[in-house]
């Protein structure tokens, strides 16, 4: 049986979750970076509310960089409200449902969307 995958600490700063957790994240998964293989993107997130911002993650050959603010041409734009992000972290709601409640809006590159999920967990 394949380990659960790890989730992020419930009330992580996105400034820390985008910037050190998932990097760290996938780089100790093996599995999530051969999954991510030759992908060249940038996903820029803008988390609304409270506590929220631009946010961004750089994936390069099976590897993630994070930062903070926003980047001129993303492959990918995710919106979404700071507490669907804290349920879709700590696993109380699919990313699927948080889409089809219209809760996260994807703009660009909807192939790289569905990879999100190696990205973020």
């Amino acid at each position: 049986m394949k380990p659960a995958r790890a989730r992020p600490p419930d009330e992580i700063p996105p400034i820390e979750f985008f910037t050190r957790w998932v990097p760290e994240a996938v780089a100790q998964d093996p599995e999530r970076r051969r999954r991510l293989g030759g992908t060249h993107a940038v996903v820029q997130f803008e988390l609304v509310g409270d506590g929220g911002g631009f946010y961004g993650v750089r994936i390069a050959d099976g590897s993630v960089e994070g930062f903070a603010g926003q980047d001129p041409d993303p492959d990918l734009r995710v919106q979404v409200d700071v507490p669907t992000w804290r349920e879709l972290n700590r696993g109380s709601m699919s990313a699927p449902e948080a889409l089809l409640r219209r809760r996260v809006h994807l703009h660009g590159n909807f192939v790289l969307a569905l990879k999100l999920h190696l990205i973020l967990g």
